[in-house]
């Protein structure tokens, strides 16, 4: 006779069902049972140094694989995933959490069990703020049942999920429950079939339209549609930073990333004299907009998202972001007359001055030559992400950076997530030395797992995005040795680089170094910055001040 189905075994099983083959996390002991379970089981856990870095690794999983999950214990490990939870959910990275917790047995006459803050609930309520669905499978009898919702929710939003699982839970049999009956998620014909004639309407009518394409293309897997619509129509397309490289730069009809004043100039000028711009997924955060610096006329403009759909001052309800892209496809749209639109070109080979003290410019312009097909950026918010913008990207979703709800500490464990879940694609990390001493020690984890990525730190002494806003010894840090680091860990490569020809020889070194990880400790001035990052921070310091009112 068959043995009958823990819990814990059946949410193994649902989740290696749904692509997912690696769970990031740190064990403690309200999660050990589960942990074991899954040490037995198909998937691979990965432990990590840090709750955090577990988190991160695990959203960078999501974003490229489809699902990610991450597993900590109870309260201490809980609510040190609830910052990387938060960025899942603001830019929509479908992440699996799952905490263990005390057995629901051990709750009578409510004793103060460690790692409690308050109630047993209390994680409960924090996740449920921060995740599309969530459950406490306290229940054998429905245990199966919420496993499936609350995951079915993370793959049809594209947001996280909070999973908690009683100690005493995880190895009792559930009861196998009849599938819910399928949704309707296909959108309202009705509405559909309106919006679909005043876009095409407004389409046909323009002389100059413009796709704005965001990253909700990349999480909902409409790269392939939006390609075909624009391969249908001719019409140009730019990105947004948080959906950059959502479409190869390669594309003839490719314009650059759209990001109000801090972008470059002939690719905002384009945009923002487009008489339609066509908004398919994207967020219209203060980044994106350049600190709202972006002029865009709500008049001209039709916006999709997996959220709600605007065409003009037309709001539709009950639309699908990939019905309505199919809709476009099928439309009867003319093509774009072939116009003057400004595209990225490749840039040329940079020629090395030895000696010549590397800059931020010089650093990004020898990164753009050492790039190719089989690499993929992760970028930290900082210069790391704004000065990354100006890469020439080679394929599709190959620029990770967390350009919303931009959290530092990103770039490096989610190193470890993007090359588990892609191994083919090696991983360059340009990350800040503030970021890096939040969470590089997962460069200990990437070591363990044998991992190869080039881990660029740019070393200004200190936070370089905040001192141009509010300067003071608080944005000072301990000026580490990051190039002993490999001495410490007993892996990787570490160099150490203050000059043009320093770089040249090393990012040589990394490339052929494929059996560990590569980190170079980039010398800069702290005054130095690209002029993006100039212009951002000149922006954010008249907030910082009150000199400028915030715009809608």
């Amino acid at each position: 006779m068959r043995e009958p189905l823990s819990i814990g075994k059946y949410l193994i099983g649902q989740l290696y069902d749904r692509g997912v083959r690696h769970v990031f996390g740190v064990p403690g002991d309200y999660a050990l049972r589960f942990f074991s379970q899954l040490e037995k089981s198909k998937l691979k856990v990965v432990n990590t140094c840090d709750e955090q870095g577990a988190g991160f690794a695990a959203d960078a999983y999501a974003r490229v694989k489809g699902l990610g999950v991450v597993c900590v214990t109870y309260c201490v490990g809980g609510l040190k995933v609830a910052n990387t939870t938060a960025e899942a959910y603001a830019e929509k990275s479908p992440v699996v959490v799952i905490s263990g917790a005390p057995g629901t047995n051990e709750r009578a006459k409510n004793p103060l069990l460690h790692h409690r803050v308050r109630d047993f609930d209390t994680q409960y309520k924090v996740f449920q703020e921060i995740t599309v669905a969530s459950a406490v499978l306290n229940d054998p009898k429905t245990a199966f049942h919420e496993i499936d919702r609350v995951l079915a929710a993370a793959l049809k939003f594209k947001r996280p999920v909070y999973i908690e699982l009683p100690r005493d839970m995880a190895v009792l049999p559930g009861v196998v429950s009849l599938p819910d009956s399928k949704s309707n998620d296909n959108s309202d014909k009705n509405a559909l079939r309106e919006a679909l004639w005043e876009a095409s309407s407004m389409i046909n009518a323009a002389k100059k339209p413009v796709i704005l394409a965001g990253v909700e293309l990349h999480r909902f897997g409409l790269q392939k549609e939006l390609l075909n619509f624009i391969e249908r129509t001719n019409i140009p397309v730019a990105v947004t930073p948080l959906s950059k490289s959502v479409i190869t730069e390669r594309h003839p009809r490719f314009l650059g990333v759209y990001e109000g004043a801090m972008g470059r100039p002939e690719c905002r000028d384009y945009v923002e004299s487009s008489d339609c711009l066509i908004l398919l997924g994207a967020f219209m955060s203060d980044v994106d907009l350049g600190l709202y610096t972006a002029h865009i006329d709500e008049a001209k403009s039709i916006s999709l998202t997996s959220e709600r759909t605007t065409i003009g001052f037309h709001h539709y309800e009950g639309i699908t972001l990939a019905d309505f892209i199919g809709g476009l496809i099928k439309a009867d749209i003319k093509r774009c007359e072939v116009l003057q639109a400004p595209h990225p070109e490749m840039p040329p080979p940079f020629t090395v001055k030895k000696g010549r003290k590397i800059t931020v410019q010089t650093l990004f312009q020898q990164l753009n030559s050492f790039l190719d097909d089989d690499t993929v950026v992760i970028a930290d918010p900082g210069d790391a992400m704004f000065a990354g913008m100006d890469l020439f990207i080679h394929g599709q979703a190959e620029f990770l950076s967390p350009a919303y709800y931009t959290s530092m500490g990103f770039a490096v464990p989610a190193a470890l997530g993007v090359q588990l879940a892609k191994p083919k694609l090696r991983p360059l990390v340009i990350v800040g030395d503030g970021a890096f001493q939040m969470t590089g020690i997962e460069l200990s984890t990437i070591a363990r797992f044998r991992l190869n990525p080039i881990v660029i730190v740019l070393n200004n002494r200190g936070y370089g995005t905040e001192r141009p806003m509010q300067d003071g010894s608080f944005n000072d840090l301990q000026v580490w040795e990051y190039s002993r680091l490999p001495q410490v860990l007993g892996a990787g490569l570490g160099f150490k680089v203050h000059t043009e020809d320093q770089l040249e020889k090393a990012l040589k070194l990394s490339r052929k170094n494929k059996t560990s990880f590569s980190i170079l400790d980039i010398s800069l001035d702290p005054r130095d910055a690209s002029p993006a990052l100039k212009r951002f921070t000149s922006l954010l310091a008249k907030k910082v001040h009150g000199k400028i009112s915030k715009r809608p």
